[in-house]
């Protein structure tokens, strides 16, 4: 199995694809693991002509989960507040080197990233902190870091930072429960749905790691300065249904980022439902080959 070394931390990566075609690295939202990014989507990309890179992001799935407990959010936030740096074992910084070493593992000097949710973030500051190493940027459902814009309705956000799943049932249920607060609506498949989260459970569970996430996301703050003075060529992908993320979060992201191209996916939620993957693919296959014909 590949893995990439950013120091201390191991992360786990799969491609698929001629090696020889521009790369294209995808990257997944809180608690999700490298299998979330749909095989049907990969298939398509690969069929575009991309060799596409998949991972864990560092403390779910097979890459290195660390130790130690979850900071407490009250700290976290108070620590905002006092415009202190949270005491967090990591930043989206540190995530955003992860794939950085991935990169470098397989050799490969600029790609392509996509980046879904908590990974939009992750993209960002790649775009922010590593500009160099991307050919072009998607983010998807995600957001600024700002506290006005994307903000979750108050049903999302009592899921979001409620108490985890604590074996194999309650993980099934707790991933159909989110698809129901916050999915597309029109296509909620309770079916496919436990068998996602199953297939997710069996090959890894770690709350306390989705915890440490989610408090790196918290306590990385703002991105909008910073994505002021992004130079690479940025697609920005929201739902207008999305009430975990409110697609306020997209349109700041977009404005932020000199150039960016906005996207609307009507009726979509914070999920990609199968309906939504041939959409997806063409927006973010057709971005990133303008890029590569205007280069």
């Amino acid at each position: 199995m590949p893995y990439a070394h950013n120091g201390p931390i191991d992360i786990y990566y799969e491609t698929f694809g001629d090696r020889a075609d521009a790369a294209l690295v995808m990257v997944n939202g809180l608690g999700r693991q490298a299998i979330d990014s749909r095989p049907e989507m990969v298939e398509q990309f690969v069929a575009r002509g991309y060799f596409v890179v998949r991972l864990d992001n560092r403390d779910v799935g097979l890459s290195t989960t660390l130790d130690g407990p979850v900071p407490r959010l009250a700290a976290v936030v108070d620590a905002l507040k006092a415009g202190l740096r949270p005491d967090v074992p990591y930043l989206l910084a540190d995530m955003a080197g992860d794939v950085v070493a991935v990169l470098d593992d397989l050799g490969t000097g600029r790609a392509h990233v996509m980046g879904v949710s908590m990974g939009g973030m992750i993209v960002q500051q790649l775009a922010i902190d590593h500009p160099g190493r991307l050919a072009s940027m998607t983010s998807i459902m995600s957001t600024t870091g700002d506290p006005d814009v994307g903000r979750s309705t108050p049903e999302a956000y009592a899921l979001l930072v409620g108490p985890p799943a604590t074996d194999r049932a309650s993980a099934i249920a707790r991933h159909q429960l989110g698809a129901r607060t916050y999915g597309s609506p029109g296509h909620y498949d309770a079916e496919r749905l436990a068998a996602e989260a199953g297939r997710a459970y069996d090959r890894s569970f770690d709350p306390a790691g989705v915890g440490r996430q989610l408090m790196a996301v918290l306590a990385s703050g703002s991105r909008s300065q910073g994505l002021s003075e992004v130079g690479v060529p940025a697609l920005v992908m929201h739902g207008d249904a999305d009430t975990l993320v409110d697609i306020s979060g997209g349109r700041r992201t977009a404005a932020s980022i000199p150039g960016a191209r906005f996207e609307v996916l009507e009726g979509m939620g914070h999920d990609c439902p199968p309906a939504y993957v041939g959409r997806w693919v063409e927006l973010i296959a057709d971005h990133a080959d303008a890029v590569t014909a205007g280069a």
